[in-house]
């Protein structure tokens, strides 16, 4: 029974990933830019397991969107020359998938589950044997005939990735061996990538233009990557196809994409928010208000309008800062006549 579960899990999970993604992924732990410390210990931990002969720990990496936890995941496999199985949380709705899943793995393999948070609890709590006891039991008939039975696990190393830590119950957290946080990226870390991924792609790009791209990337690899694809986009077809400051600001325009590197979504949540009188207000009634998810706005913008100083989380809500107001091109705040 399980593998024929494994059978149809593996042939859609453990595809490679796109061409297109690949080509711009390193392909080793120098290529990684970034993640200092992050790297550091990986490399550590990698070596130390390869000479003890031993799987190596669990790794649980977490942090926002597009920092290259699944790039890590991969440069972990290859590193220890193992084969990697890919899937993701939501993909395991039921403990028999992950029973097949986890008995097909061969010894040494590397089990990647991406947004390991959103595994559903009884999922997660069949992985606390695997991972520690490399068993699983398994109920078999209903009723008075039930019985279990434990099937052995290969000795394995599980690479979770996770943008909600929180999440995460201590139980499971704390059976993985190594954690490592992702840090978003300065943006002289940013151009490093970005001259890289332009050499992969065959396209010149020039240094100040490179410089007003990591400006606005958010300080994630991802989106540098997607902005890049676009202006080498432009820059074809103008004819020159060399990626200068003005291309980068005619392609930014088209985009939406301020000075800032705000977007539309940006601009509407701060919008939306000064018509709600600025704040405080709930998470739930933002993404109402712009039409987004919640987990979306929470992620993927508010990190950034924070670091620019344009929103505050108080434990009240959501509140509109008089820098986004002058962004904007609003009246500042009147200062509260009893504040508290």
């Amino acid at each position: 029974m399980a593998d024929g579960i494994a059978s149809g899990v593996f042939r859609s999970l453990t595809s490679a990933p796109d061409e297109a993604d690949g080509s711009l992924r390193p392909r080793s732990f120098d290529e990684f830019v970034g993640q200092g410390r992050a790297v550091a210990n990986l490399r550590t931990w990698i070596e130390a397991a390869l000479r003890r002969g031993a799987p190596l720990d669990h790794v649980l990496l977490s942090g926002p969107p597009g920092l290259g936890k699944t790039t890590l995941a991969h440069l972990v496999a290859a590193s220890l020359g193992r084969t990697l199985r890919i899937t993701s949380g939501p993909a395991l709705e039921r403990a028999g998938d992950l029973v097949g899943l986890l008995t097909a793995l061969q010894p040494g393999d590397v089990l990647f589950v991406d947004e390991i948070h959103r595994l559903p609890r009884a999922v997660e709590e069949y992985l606390y044997a695997a991972m520690e006891d490399l068993a699983v039991d398994v109920i078999i008939d209903q009723g008075p005939a039930a019985r279990s039975v434990r099937l052995s696990v290969a000795p394995f190393t599980l690479v979770g990735a996770t943008t909600r830590e929180g999440l995460l119950t201590h139980a499971f957290r704390s059976r993985f061996g190594v954690l490592e946080k992702l840090q978003l990226y300065p943006p002289e870390e940013i151009e490093v990538i970005l001259r890289r991924s332009a050499e992969r792609l065959g396209c010149a790009l020039d240094d100040d233009a490179a410089l007003t791209l990591a400006q606005r990337s958010r300080g994630v690899p991802r989106v540098a990557n997607r902005l890049l694809r676009r202006m080498r986009d432009v820059a074809e077809l103008e004819g020159s196809g060399r990626i200068a400051r003005d291309v980068i600001e005619r392609g930014l325009t088209m985009l939406g994409i301020d000075a800032l590197g705000l977007e539309e979504m940006d601009r509407r949540l701060l919008t939306a928010l000064a018509g709600l009188g600025g704040g405080p207000a709930g998470l739930r009634t933002l993404a109402v208000a712009v039409g987004e998810e919640e987990d979306t706005l929470e992620l993927v913008y508010e990190p950034h309008l924070i670091r620019l100083g344009f929103l505050l989380r108080t434990p009240r809500g959501r509140q509109l800062t008089d820098a986004a107001r002058r962004h904007l091109g609003l009246q500042a705040s009147a200062p509260e006549l009893f504040p508290g």
